[in-house]
């Protein structure tokens, strides 16, 4: 009789693969069965799937980060996706730029939500935004500060409902008051700088001029966490995921 036959090796093969993927998700999610490389390893390409999706999602859509990527090709600087690499950290901090690599780091399973990955890409864009059109000087505390200023003040990391998160609460020039502790914060994590007088005294010294820069941007009003550009014309607003 003549006739497709079924091949007993090939199915066996198919369903071991079945069971294989299954027992894998069964012991991420339970962390049973599996050894903790295994769930760590099955953690991490979830987190890396996770914050490409994100940044391609970010690099389409988000109104703040097209906007820097234009404003950045104009600098020339002509960003692609290859220039904002998803990968494990392993500090505290979402995200990075790497003036000698011409990158931005986004650390993967740090992000709260889209919306935090979205604050973290401008922010880290506005140094390079800042590195490709005014070549700055990283080892210039000034310089540095100054960038710091302005990716804090125009990038979102300083809303107030973030602030609330992290425990900050005031009612009177709020965003400015987070700005400037976050640049100090940064300025005093150069290796350049030798202890935190210096970071605060190097913020201080262009906080008028830099905090009131907002270029690319034409303006950015805090308003109820809304950040307009008026060059794009366009709307945003950050809410937590």
């Amino acid at each position: 009789m003549s006739g497709a036959t079924s091949n007993p090796s090939s199915s066996s093969g198919s369903d071991q693969s079945t069971y294989d993927r299954w027992r894998r998700k069964f012991a991420m999610i339970t962390g049973l069965g599996a050894t903790a490389e295994e769930r760590a390893a099955e953690m991490e390409a979830y987190h890396h799937q996770k914050c490409e999706k994100w940044k391609r999602e970010l690099m389409t859509y988000s109104p703040a980060v097209v906007f820097m990527l234009k404003h950045l090709k104009l600098a020339g600087a002509d960003v692609s996706s290859a220039d904002l690499v998803c990968a494990p950290c392993d500090t505290d901090r979402a995200g990075g730029f790497s003036p000698e690599a011409g990158a931005v780091v986004l650390c993967q399973g740090k992000f709260m939500g889209k919306s935090h990955m979205e604050d973290t890409l401008v922010h880290e864009l506005v140094h390079m935004y800042d590195h490709a059109k005014f070549k700055v000087d990283w080892n210039n505390l000034r310089h540095h500060a100054c960038s710091e200023i302005r990716a804090n003040s125009l990038s979102g990391d300083c809303r107030w409902g973030r602030e609330v998160r992290r425990g900050f609460v005031a009612f009177s020039k709020q965003h400015q008051e987070c700005v400037r502790r976050r640049a100090v914060l940064s300025v005093r994590a150069n290796p350049a700088c030798p202890d935190e007088a210096t970071a605060e005294r190097a913020v201080n010294e262009v906080w008028e001029s830099c905090f009131n820069d907002t270029r690319p941007f034409d303006e950015v009003s805090r308003q109820r966490d809304v950040y307009t550009s008026a060059v794009v014309g366009v709307a945003w607003t950050n809410a937590a995921h």
